[in-house]
Order: C-alpha cells, then sequence, then structure tokens
C-alpha cells in the first residue's frame, strides 16, 4: 500500500470555521452511500450539529490537499463510546482506547486511498496521545470501509448496535 501521493496533504484539527466544508463532505457521502443502495446516514444523522460538537470538543479532525482545499473529515475520540460497552461478541482489549466515527472524504477532490490515509493518520495520534487501542464500527453494507479496516489490519470483534441498527466493530492494538 503506497500513500505517498498523501506527503504534501495535511491532517489537523478542525476549527469551527471549518464546520461548513466539513458538512458539504458529509452530504457528499450520505449521497453516495444512498446511491449505493445503503440505509447508512440516511435518518438525518450525523448533521452540521453533530459536526460542530465534535469541533467543540476537540474530537475533529480535516485532511487538505496540497491545494489546501478541505478533503476529509473523521471525529476521533477519546472519551469512550457507550454502545461499545454491549459488544455481542469480545474486545481484543479492555484498556482506554481511542473511537473513529464519521469518516468521510470529499467527492469533488477525491483522491484514491484517503480514507485509509487517514485512519493511518487517526492511529499516528491515538498513539501520541497514549491511547494503545482504537476501535470503529461501520455498516455491514459499506464495503469500501470495510476494505479500509481489513487493509490496515483491524480485527472484527463482533456487532454493536446504533439507533436500532447493528453495526460491525472492530478493534485495532496499535502496539503490537
Amino acid at each position: 500500500m503506497s500513500l505517498e501521493q498523501f506527503s504534501a496533504f495535511t491532517f489537523r484539527k478542525a476549527i469551527a470555521s471549518d464546520a461548513n466544508s466539513i458538512w458539504g463532505i458529509i452530504k457528499e457521502a450520505i449521497d453516495k452511500r444512498k446511491s449505493e443502495g445503503s440505509s447508512q446516514w440516511q435518518d438525518g444523522y450525523p448533521n452540521l450539529e453533530v459536526v460542530k460538537t465534535d469541533i467543540e470538543k476537540g474530537n475533529g479532525y480535516i485532511s487538505l490537499n496540497n491545494e489546501g482545499k478541505l478533503t476529509g473529515y473523521l471525529a476521533l475520540i477519546y472519551d469512550g463510546e457507550p454502545a461499545y460497552e454491549a459488544i455481542a461478541d469480545q474486545w481484543l482489549t479492555n484498556r482506554p482506547f481511542s473511537v473513529v466515527h464519521r469518516i468521510a472524504v470529499s467527492q469533488e477532490n477525491y483522491a484514491k486511498g484517503q480514507a485509509t490515509w487517514m485512519l493511518k493518520k487517526a492511529e499516528e495520534q491515538s498513539l501520541q496521545d497514549g491511547f494503545l487501542s482504537i476501535k470503529v464500527d461501520t455498516n455491514f453494507d459499506n464495503t469500501g470501509m470495510l476494505r479500509v479496516l481489513e487493509k490496515l489490519g483491524y480485527v472484527y470483534c463482533g456487532e454493536v448496535y446504533f439507533r436500532g441498527s447493528a453495526r460491525k466493530a472492530f478493534e485495532k492494538k496499535l502496539d503490537a
């Protein structure tokens, strides 16, 4: 996997003035999921208020291409995820972990491999902040995200439930 094309990209915390641009990228992702026949993100979540809350809490991260255009977004969260406490199977670890939610990449400024690069950057940030495990979940039909998780060595741990729907949950030990 070569991610050299992203060497000129920037990964940084989102700021309040990024919110509307982030929302534009998330809307593109919502439309893409719908066109693929998925029910993921078709219920009014996420929305602009969720993005603003991510930013206010310091959880929002963006990617910028070499021209300074916003190309992606994710939320990197360190205060847990209540839905993960009721996992149907078993996590790899019980230690403190980070969580990635709401990964979205620009369709207008699309760069193949960007979600992989962003998740790698989230792993690096998690390690830097002292978290040795990262957890993530996605819809059963989100084949793109499932490929990214497999490629990066995330281990399927079971199902979690959000807003009444089952989702596939994964974990990766960052110190192994």
